[in-house]
């Protein structure tokens, strides 16, 4: 069966499911497979389900018409999201980043939302099958596509931008981030450059934060670059504070202030982006200001939670050198009495793993705390003069016994510690 020949039942049957755990009746169901999974087995089962297709690459022991049998099911979803992304003549918004680009796809969906009809990257499917199910998950109604890209390893934005498409991108920084998987930062600026060379070559638009020397360099030769910072561009803002929440001056134009519901100065670039597509696209600025502020993270990505006379700020979605340093940067300038810090090994940095570690606690001794708590991985082989546990249910436990009042945290990790446990734990946090 052909690319085209899929896509016209697609059409008839809009909905591509990857599991049978969420399946709805009428869905096309793609059968992928990885080193520890094979959904082909479940084929049978999704029909049953009430799935209109399978779509497989291993031939079922009974012919059926509703399985469809390709060559390789991951390439064939990637394919038809090709196939489907070409039915378009409309902005598709490429994000990628180190830091801060769920949040950047979160605010930019909310500024585009208020006037256009947007389409966006549900939760954190932004790999090689979240990205195309995103771009199959747009409608024939979408007047703007976000596309929030992840990547681990050189080549994969590139491989996205094949079925993407992308007319519009944003690098949010290229800093200390899958180090393992990149071989280092300048790795991993070639690796987020993927996104400036696919639009250098295809007549695209780049925003880009110009405060950043190396993201200059990297967008040269883009045919079109809108510029946001602090000093110079075609949109600037600077900020007001960050106690305990950013609020941002836009300084060009007609200024204007944005109150945020966002925790730290780290999210400034992430405010000023938002802003600069919004104007781009002449979305009025009283519309900007609204969809910013009404704005509130999630999903554990610096959310400020009270709880009696307790503050914290729970930021254990994700964490690397360079987002590890900024929390605690921020954090240490919060006028508060009584700090402590509960952070969580940081993942995928190869042999720097160990040094960065290191530079973390170096960073942490430079200021007062009430208490220090690091959390499994390499904060366990270095030596450091912090209370250390293994896991974040332990630091869950030893938060539990002291009994703390009129105390602000800051719990951050990589998302392999699961570092929100320690608030499950401790303080009976659910969220």
């Amino acid at each position: 069966m052909t690319i085209e020949q899929l896509y016209k039942l697609y059409e008839q049957y809009p909905s591509v499911q990857t599991d049978t755990r969420i399946l709805k009746a009428g869905d096309i169901f793609f059968a992928l497979k990885g080193p520890n999974f094979n959904a082909n087995q479940f084929a049978e089962k999704a029909l049953a389900a009430g799935a209109a297709y399978a779509v497989v690459d291993e031939a079922p022991a009974t012919p059926n018409d509703r399985i469809i049998v390709v060559q390789d099911v991951l390439d064939t979803l990637q394919q038809l999201a090709k196939y489907h992304r070409q039915q378009f003549n409309i902005p598709f918004i490429a994000i990628t980043g180190s830091n801060g680009k769920t949040t950047t796809k979160e605010l930019v969906h909310a500024v585009l939302s208020t006037t256009y009809t947007t389409y966006t990257t549900q939760g954190n499917l932004n790999n090689h099958i979240g990205v195309p199910l995103t771009i199959l998950r747009v409608k024939k109604d979408a007047a703007m596509v976000v596309i929030e890209m992840g990547a681990n390893h050189q080549q994969e934005i590139a491989g996205y931008c094949t079925y993407t498409l992308p007319t519009h991108g944003i690098i949010t920084n290229a800093g200390k981030a899958h180090l393992e998987g990149f071989g280092g930062v300048e790795g991993v600026r070639k690796g987020k450059g993927e996104l400036y060379g696919f639009l250098r070559a295809h007549n695209g638009t780049a925003f880009v934060m110009w405060d950043y020397d190396y993201l200059q360099s990297m967008s040269k030769g883009i045919p079109a670059i809108i510029k946001y910072g602090t000093d110079s561009g075609d949109m600037t803002g600077r900020l007001i504070q960050s106690e305990p929440f950013l609020s941002v001056r836009i300084t060009s134009g007609n200024p204007f202030t944005i109150q945020t519901q966002l925790v730290g100065a780290y999210n400034l670039p992430n405010v000023l982006v938002a802003v600069t597509v919004g104007k781009y696209f002449n979305i009025p600025d009283h519309l900007i200001r609204q969809a910013i502020e009404a704005y509130a993270p999630s999903n554990s990505r610096s959310q400020l939670i009270e709880k009696g006379d307790n503050k914290f700020i729970l930021d254990a979605y994700n964490a690397n050198p360079s987002s590890m340093r900024a929390a605690i940067e921020n954090f240490a300038a919060i006028h508060a009495s009584n700090k402590v810090l509960m952070l969580g090994a940081m993942a995928e940095l190869g042999p720097e793993s160990l040094a960065e570690h290191q530079n973390i606690v170096s960073l942490i001794q430079q200021y007062p705390w009430q208490s220090v708590v690091l959390v499994g991985g390499d904060f366990m082989k270095i030596d450091h003069p912090f209370i250390r546990k293994e896991n974040a249910q332990q630091a869950g436990e030893w938060f539990r016994e002291q009994a703390f009042h009129n105390t602000f945290f800051l719990i951050k990790g990589s998302r392999s510690m699961q570092m929100e446990k320690t608030l499950q734990a401790g303080a009976g946090i659910s969220h």
